[in-house]
């Protein structure tokens, strides 16, 4: 487990943020590669509790080494320093492994609106999922074909609709 300790400065004798206002202010942290979803939508965000004084947040990353997880700890603490938070430890947890099954129906939705294709549910079933077509967001057809396991990110696929012709990304079922 990698461990960030994040002093934000709160003055001394400030009310601490409750539990949902903790959640609402993790909830208006952007997915620094995917900005339209927040990383509670995306279930990086695990976990939040308070330890004493300090507001332990634990995350996992959708992969190992993700090289934006610097930013998402730092973008963490910022906003949570804004919403009042005296200090902030952010850890990085790996076991378990981040799965888009722990993706929100309004991430998958807002993924679907930009033009991403969502990934797929597979509840542990991935050859399966990995078999199956994968519809256009664009215009909902399945007539697409793989044209590259590896999109703008390492956690992207390029698609191409036969029937529309737009070439579009698939988020990577994990």
């Amino acid at each position: 487990m990698v461990m960030m300790h994040m002093q934000a400065g709160v003055g001394a004798g400030s009310p601490r943020p409750s539990e949902a206002e903790v959640w609402a202010a993790l909830s208006e942290v952007p997915d620094p590669e995917m900005p339209i979803v927040n990383l509670v939508e995306l279930g990086i965000v695990r976990a939040a509790e308070w330890q004493g004084e300090e507001l332990v947040v634990t995350i996992t990353p959708t992969f190992a080494a993700c090289p934006a997880y610097e930013v998402i700890g730092s973008s963490i603490r910022q906003r949570l320093q804004a919403a009042g938070a005296p200090q902030v430890e952010v850890r990085v947890q790996h076991s378990p492994a981040w799965t888009t099954e722990w993706m929100t129906a309004a991430a998958r939705s807002k993924l679907q609106a930009a033009g991403l294709a969502p990934p797929p549910r597979h509840e542990g079933n991935l050859i399966q999922v990995l078999m199956e077509p994968v519809a256009c967001p664009r215009c909902g057809s399945y007539q697409t074909t793989l044209r590259n396991n590896f999109g703008t990110t390492p956690c992207r696929m390029i698609y191409t609709c036969v029937d529309c012709k737009e070439p579009f990304e698939m988020f990577k079922p994990l």
